[in-house]
């Protein structure tokens, strides 16, 4: 376990390195302005990695992306007040469909060349079965997988740029790492003839195939762009408001829930601090880094220190299925998610009106 006093003492000192640093992962040196990406900013677990993040940086842009403009407006005049050297934006887009993520990205880029750090938490708690979108996938599973990796597949160009944008002949690089927030060390069964569930739906199905699929993408991502970082971080029992879209009773049933787990429940302000600490430690370099830097590295999720792909757990110790992982591996399950994943994109994004 990564105590609280190393990860502030991490958090804290990203301000004290000066606008005039360039920022290069391996060195832990950041330069300021600083660009950072929340998806799902406007809610529980990305709102508190956002404010921490605005906190301990020196003049950051941060796009928070989500559906209510209402709530945003708050978030955004809080983080301005919080750092004033900041510039913070609200992009409302609905990112549970492809075309959505498209939209939003093609607003960043239109704004940003490079993007240091792509957060990515968006999700929802469902009672229901399978919520089809317009685009024939399901709700929960598109937002849990497919989004996150077409933001990633967006923006892949300007994480790419930040990691190779450095103008100083002392450093290697900027920080470029990628987030994304569900449930590393759940991994479960994949059924590979039918990866987005149209035939074999359940909640558990779900559950099981997104956690898996944001495993080996990361690992697929890092491999191809490996001056990147790829995080598939577990926060552990937390408080949102991801139950939204229950009726009252059932929320009251969670709420009830949560308090009788009350002393193994993470505070939603540590959460924001562990995950900004995973954002941004030299502990989970990019595989670029190579040499000392990997020696000093987490495991990655392919078991090789290093190796740019992490699965980080709440308390910031590496994890996953080590069972469920190796079986993939045999199976080039891998390979194949990512070859499942470009194809989804292609049949809703390749045509108007596309669908999977």
């Amino acid at each position: 376990m990564v105590s609280l006093q190393t990860i502030r003492a991490n958090n804290a000192s990203l301000k004290t390195l000066g606008p005039e640093l360039v920022a290069v992962f391996g060195t832990f040196s950041l330069l300021s302005p600083y660009v950072c990406l929340t998806v799902g900013g406007t809610s529980g677990i990305g709102e508190t990695a956002a404010r921490e993040f605005v906190r301990h940086t020196l003049a950051p842009r941060v796009y928070l992306i989500g559906r209510s403009e209402a709530q945003a407006s708050r978030i955004v005049s809080e983080l301005s007040k919080l750092n004033p050297d900041g510039k913070v934006s609200f992009i409302k887009s609905d990112i549970s469909l492809l075309r959505g993520v498209d939209k939003a990205c093609d607003e960043i880029k239109g704004k940003e060349s490079r993007v240091n750090l792509l957060f990515l938490s968006a999700g929802i708690l469902t009672s229901k079965g399978r919520d089809e979108t317009a685009e024939g996938l399901d709700k929960k599973f598109s937002l849990h997988y497919y989004s996150r990796m077409r933001f990633i597949y967006n923006l892949l160009p300007q994480l790419n740029a930040a990691a190779t944008s450095s103008t100083d002949a002392n450093n290697d690089g900027r920080l470029s790492r990628v987030v994304s927030v569900l449930s590393p060390g759940r991994e479960g069964r994949l059924l590979l003839d039918d990866l987005s569930l149209k035939s074999n739906y359940s909640l558990a199905n779900c559950a099981a195939h997104a956690c898996t699929m944001n495993s080996l993408a990361v690992g697929e991502l890092a491999a191809s762009n490996p001056e990147t970082s790829f995080i598939h971080a577990y926060p552990g029992a937390v408080k949102t408001n991801a139950d939204r879209e229950f009726g009252p009773l059932v929320r009251l049933a969670i709420s009830l829930l949560m308090l009788s787990f009350w002393p193994w429940v993470v505070p939603l302000p540590e959460c924001g601090e562990r995950h900004v600490y995973a954002a941004t430690s030299t502990a989970f370099p990019p595989k670029a880094a190579g040499g000392k830097e990997a020696e000093k590295a987490a495991v990655g999720a392919d078991g090789v220190k290093g190796s740019g792909a992490y699965l980080v757990h709440w308390d910031g110790s590496t994890c996953g299925n080590e069972k469920i992982l190796s079986d993939c591996k045999s199976k080039g399950a891998a390979k194949k998610v990512w070859e499942h994943t470009l194809e989804v994109f292609e049949k809703i994004c390749g045509q108007e009106g596309g669908k999977y």
